[in-house]
């Protein structure tokens, strides 16, 4: 294969995992434009959204685009793309070395298997629960409302391919989970429970990422993630409203 063409292979692959991983366009323009400078390709221009990437130098007269559909949040392998692009900039790391390193961390798994994510969930919703100020008998209706919905979540995306219907889903869980267990005497402050449980739906992330592109002035991925960021809230929100609307 052509040098240049296996650079390019590099840039693209590197910025295609970490916008499926959930980093900031501009992060990204940023390492696809640093690696292409240390392999000697000066006049590299790309340019990232959240659903696409464009990539294209001076000595190819076609560009290269891919689109991404798939977008999660993973921290380790952004670091993991990070770590590869420092080797190719202060140690000259091969094209060839670059690419193998970054077609393992695409296909690699995720960090930490989904058991994990959901006990972790737990904790997190039990102590919000007690830190927007419930009771400690507010801990474990909301620790077990909070992993059963990320559960529920979990498995509806699985399910179905549809955005915002899981978190949707997830919430109307935890809203059934939280009234049932006051029911039966189990808690104090529903709307605690509740608003601890739904904390990891919360997209605490993409709220970050938007302000941080808006600010970058990558425009028209700030506003299209902030969309994206109001849009699941509300779904979280219209959850436990339906909820709501029954007892």
């Amino acid at each position: 294969m052509d040098e240049r063409r296996v650079i390019s292979n590099v840039c693209m692959l590197a910025g295609k995992i970490m916008l499926e991983s959930g980093a900031e366009t501009y992060r990204v323009e940023d390492t696809m434009n640093r690696m292409a400078a240390a392999f000697q390709l000066t006049e590299a221009e790309s340019y990232a959204t959240p659903t696409g990437i464009n990539f294209s130098t001076d000595s190819e007269e076609a560009s290269h685009f891919r689109r991404i559909s798939k977008r999660s949040t993973d921290l380790h392998k952004i670091a993991e793309v990070n770590s590869i692009s420092r080797q190719i900039v202060a140690e000259g790391l091969d094209p060839r070395e670059a690419l193998l390193l970054l077609k393992g961390v695409s296909s690699s798994k995720e960090q930490y298997p989904p058991w994990l994510l959901i006990i972790a969930a737990a904790l997190v919703s039990g102590s919000f629960a007690i830190m927007f100020g419930g009771q400690w008998e507010d801990f474990l209706p909301a620790f077990l409302a909070g992993g059963v919905g990320f559960t529920a979540m979990i498995g509806f995306e699985k399910l179905i391919e549809m955005r915002f219907f899981a978190e949707f889903f997830a919430s109307f869980v935890i809203g059934v989970l939280a009234v049932c267990c006051l029911h039966f005497s189990i808690g104090i402050n529903l709307d605690k429970i509740i608003i601890g449980a739904v904390m990891p739906l919360v997209p605490g992330l993409h709220i970050t990422n938007a302000v941080r592109d808006l600010m970058a002035g990558h425009l028209v991925a700030g506003v299209s993630k902030g969309v994206e960021a109001m849009l699941t809230a509300f779904a979280i929100g219209a959850g436990v409203a339906v909820v709501f609307a029954f007892i």
